[in-house]
C-alpha cells in the first residue's frame, strides 16, 4: 500500500512539472511585454499577429491626427501665406527695404511665422505692439474718407501717385487687428510678449532714429518712407521742435510703452483668463 501510495505521489509531481514546463513554453513576447497565451503553436502565431495589427491600427491615425490637428485652419494659412507673397515684392519695389522697419510690417512677419507654428508668443508680440496703434490708423483713415484731415497717419492711402493696388495692400491695418485677436483667443496669450515686443520695438526705433531718413528729408522716390515709426515726430514732412530728438525718442517710446503696450498686454491677460477659466459644455 505504501508503495503504492508513492508511486501515486511520483506520477502526480511529474505531471505538475510537465504541466508548467508546457505553460511556460507557452509565452510569448510582444513589444517586450511579455503575454500568456496557452495555445499550440499555429493558434498562438496567429493570435500575437492579430494583436499586433490591432495595436498599429489604433496607435497610428490617432498619433497622425494628433500631428495634423492645428489651432489654426489651413485655409487661413494659405490665405495669410498667399497675401505675404504679393505684398513683400510689391512694398519691397514701391516703398524699398527699409519700409519694413514700420511696426506694423514686423508685426505682419511674426504672424506669419505664428499661423504655420501656432507660435502664442509671436502672435501675442504682434497683438500686444499694433493693435492700439492700428485702431487709431483705421480713426484716422475713416477721418480721411468723410473729409477730416486728423494726424495725416494715412493720408498716403490718399496720393494719387500710388497705385490703388498698392493703396490696396495698406488695408492690412484694418484686418490684421481681427487676426490677431483671433490667433491669441485660439493658441492663447503669452504673456512674455510684452517684454519681447517692447525690446523688439525698441531695436526698430533706434534704427529709424540712427539710419535712416528723417521727417521731412529729401528722397529720390518720394513713396520711400522717412521718419519711420514716427521716431523724429508725428509729421513726416517736418521733424518736431518742441524738444531735442532724443529727448523726443525716449518720451515718444515711453508713450508707446505706457499707452499702447501696458494697457493692451493687461486686457488681453484677463480675456484670455477669462476665457481659459470658463467652464466648456
Amino acid at each position: 500500500m505504501l508503495l503504492l501510495i508513492a508511486f501515486l505521489a511520483c506520477g502526480v509531481f511529474a505531471t505538475n512539472r510537465a504541466i508548467a514546463r508546457s505553460a511556460t513554453a507557452d509565452i510569448a513576447k510582444i513589444n517586450a511585454a511579455s503575454v500568456f497565451i496557452n495555445l499550440p503553436a499555429a493558434p498562438q502565431s496567429a493570435k500575437v499577429a492579430c494583436m499586433k495589427s490591432n495595436v498599429c491600427a489604433e496607435s497610428g491615425p490617432r498619433a497622425t491626427n494628433d500631428v495634423d490637428k492645428s489651432p489654426v485652419p489651413m485655409w487661413l494659412k494659405c490665405a495669410y501665406t498667399a497675401f505675404m507673397l504679393v505684398l513683400v515684392p510689391v512694398y519691397w519695389a514701391n516703398y524699398g527695404p527699409t519700409n519694413f522697419i514700420y511696426f506694423c510690417d514686423a508685426a505682419l512677419f511674426l504672424t506669419l511665422v505664428a499661423v504655420w507654428t501656432d507660435n502664442a508668443l509671436l502672435a501675442s508680440m504682434a497683438a500686444v505692439g499694433i493693435l492700439v496703434p492700428q485702431l487709431f490708423w483705421c480713426v484716422d483713415f475713416g477721418g480721411e474718407c468723410l473729409g477730416f484731415h486728423l494726424t495725416g497717419m494715412t493720408s498716403y492711402m490718399f496720393d494719387a501717385q500710388r497705385s490703388l493696388f498698392l493703396r490696396g495692400l495698406s488695408l492690412f491695418h484694418g484686418w490684421l487687428p481681427f487676426l490677431l485677436c483671433f490667433l491669441v483667443f485660439r493658441l492663447g496669450y503669452d504673456r512674455r510678449a510684452l517684454k519681447a515686443w517692447t525690446g523688439l520695438a525698441c531695436a526698430l526705433c533706434l534704427v529709424a532714429f540712427f539710419l535712416l531718413p528723417p521727417a521731412g528729408a529729401a528722397l529720390a522716390d518720394p513713396k520711400w518712407p522717412r521718419n519711420i515709426n514716427y521716431v523724429f515726430g508725428l509729421d513726416d514732412a517736418h521733424a518736431q521742435t518742441w524738444m531735442p530728438p532724443g529727448l523726443y525718442l525716449a518720451a515718444w517710446f515711453l508713450a508707446l510703452l505706457t499707452l499702447a503696450y501696458v494697457p493692451t498686454h493687461l486686457v488681453l491677460t484677463k480675456l484670455t483668463a477669462a476665457r481659459a477659466a470658463r467652464p466648456t459644455s
